[in-house]
């Protein structure tokens, strides 16, 4: 993540909503703003972004679409995507977590719903990280002592 404040990315065609989303997260984060599917994988190539809450019905490329763009590119496959719709159906919900959403939230949004939602996935993709460089400095370790692993002995009596 950022050194500083969390970035988050709104991806929405509704002012209303862009405006009413960047309230509620000002006090804890930054906020970039895209108001379509398209600016939005621009911003993301350019990095520090955090995590993505996502429109689902968006003209032109609906955020389905721009959900498996994002999480299909390596270089923004880390970023948690969180769709936001009125779309309540549980299919709904399916689909948008195939396109690998972490996360569905309907509207009306209740905001301690989408803070605490918004705070687990920032901390969640924190986790990952800090796990991912563990293991890359134990494998450098282990590389340093000869590559030997746990494997290599498993199997030989005590």
């Amino acid at each position: 993540m950022n050194a500083g404040r969390p970035v988050i990315l709104i991806v929405d065609d509704t002012p209303d909503n862009i405006m009413l989303l960047a309230s509620l997260l000002k006090a804890k984060y930054d906020t970039k703003v895209a108001t379509n599917g398209a600016t939005a994988l621009r911003i993301l190539c350019t990095g520090g972004v955090d995590l993505v809450l996502l429109d689902v019905m968006m003209p032109d490329m609906d955020g389905l679409e721009v959900c498996r763009r994002i999480v299909g590119e390596p270089g923004t496959a880390d970023v948690p995507v969180l769709l936001l719709t009125a779309k309540s159906r549980p299919e709904d919900e399916a689909l948008g977590l195939a396109a690998g959403a972490v996360d569905y939230i309907t509207r009306p949004i209740s905001p301690p719903i989408l803070l605490a939602r918004v705070a687990t996935h920032l901390a969640l993709r924190t986790a990952r990280r800090d796990l991912a460089l563990r293991n890359a400095e134990l494998e450098a370790l282990l590389a340093s002592r000869g590559g030997a692993t746990c494997d290599e002995g498993a199997g030989e009596p005590m």
